[in-house]
């Protein structure tokens, strides 16, 4: 695959179709950073497919930065994409496989050196993982914490609900018999809505009481 199946638009710009053949499955683009931009559009040329089972990586070396990040990929089923490259307009853009965007500070729009866009043709499941990899790097220190959090409420949820239905069930023994009205239960709901008002937090005590 020596020509070019990439293209890359700018918006604003003409789209960019000449890209420099590294090798026969990597190609790179020089986009010059000025006027500033923040979104880059990358899709495979039409009535081009790329080999089965592999995905066209996109790694992009921004102005002022020393190394190529990887942005995502694009593929046969997913043959376009928005990536965002510099972080300008605040909110999130659509990415391609991997949904990760690249997120630089504005201030490298500044910066007249051109951007580097690399494309690399790769294995599916490679770019896959690299992506997973990038993103579990990225990921908050304190996921792991989050998870247990995640689980203790879901014990919680259960001891509570399990609590509430003790508390209607001693309730509505007191009436002393098995077929309770419900006006009983009734009485038992408007009861507990306003314990529930009085005391918030009177069932997460070990007795419910």
């Amino acid at each position: 695959m020596a020509s070019v199946p990439i293209g890359v638009i700018i918006s604003g710009r003409p789209v960019l179709t000449a890209a420099r053949v590294v090798s026969e499955t990597q190609f790179a683009f020089e986009i010059p950073s000025q006027p500033s931009f923040s979104h880059i559009v990358v899709f495979l040329l039409p009535g081009i497919a790329l080999p089965d089972g592999t995905a066209a990586a996109v790694y992009a070396q921004l102005p002022g930065t020393p190394q190529f990040k990887l942005l995502g990929a694009i593929a046969n089923e997913k043959p376009s994409a928005i990536f965002k490259v510099i972080d300008k307009a605040g909110g999130p853009a659509g990415g391609g496989l991997g949904d990760d965007d690249a997120m630089v500070d504005e201030s490298a729009n500044n910066d007249t050196t051109p951007l580097a866009l690399g494309i690399s043709i790769e294995p599916a499941q490679q770019v896959a993982a690299a992506l997973e990899a990038q993103k579990a790097q990225t990921a908050p220190s304190n996921a792991g914490n989050a998870m247990v959090l995640r689980c203790q409420n879901t014990v919680t949820t259960k001891v509570l609900a399990q609590r509430i239905i003790k508390n209607c069930y001693d309730f509505l023994a007191s009436y002393g018999s098995d077929t309770v009205p419900m006006k009983a239960f009734e009485a038992w709901w408007t009861k507990f809505e306003n314990k529930i008002e009085r005391d918030p937090g009177f069932l997460e005590r070990s007795d419910g009481g």
